[in-house]
């Protein structure tokens, strides 16, 4: 079997009883290349923190809680192949950034995909899933932010709808001074 082959998976949300799953594939990712410009965390920290906050972590974002889903791409014999999250903004609202919140959006974090399963269309289609649930929960579009270093990741967000909206956002203590908004609408 080759890992460039679509459809040998399958994209669901996570089980809040997968958290050993969700732990590992996160600290998979936080040993990316490019971890430094995507991910707000750092692999040391991560793999130091407690089972109870990993139970926690996935309980949050499985299927059916609500306000936040985590989604999986579950390929032959179990193995998790890529991941995101998408994390519910409400209207009203200040977000992480400081920013208002002026709409009920999506704000999708912690996305990865498997080295092995980059340009096969699973990001897409990871992405595909995060829309689907988003767009059934109400909310009027999605959003992330990306560093401007980052450019495999810009490229994969624009394949799968997403637009820079032109607003930059401040990051402190991450590795530049700076992101970049990117939007997909509804």
């Amino acid at each position: 079997m080759t890992a460039s082959v679509p459809g040998d998976y399958v994209i669901r949300p996570i089980r809040a009883d997968e958290w050993p799953a969700v732990k590992e594939l996160r600290l998979r990712a936080l040993r990316d290349p490019v971890a430094d410009l995507a991910y707000l965390e750092t692999y040391e920290d991560a793999a130091a923190r407690t089972d109870a906050y990993w139970q926690e972590r996935a309980a949050w974002a499985a299927e059916g809680a609500p306000g936040a889903r985590q989604i999986v791409a579950e390929g032959p014999g179990g193995l998790w192949l890529g991941t995101l999250t998408v994390l519910v903004e409400e209207a009203g609202a200040t977000d992480w950034a400081g920013f208002p919140v002026e709409r009920r959006q999506g704000h999708v974090v912690g996305v990865f995909v498997r080295a092995e399963w980059r340009g096969t269309g699973l990001t897409k289609a990871l992405f595909d899933a995060g829309a689907e649930w988003a767009w059934s929960d109400g909310l009027e579009r999605m959003r992330l932010i990306v560093h401007p270093d980052n450019g495999r990741a810009q490229g994969a967000y624009r394949k799968a709808g997403f637009a820079p909206s032109g607003r930059t956002v401040p990051l402190e203590g991450g590795p530049g001074d700076h992101e970049l908004e990117y939007v997909l609408e509804r």
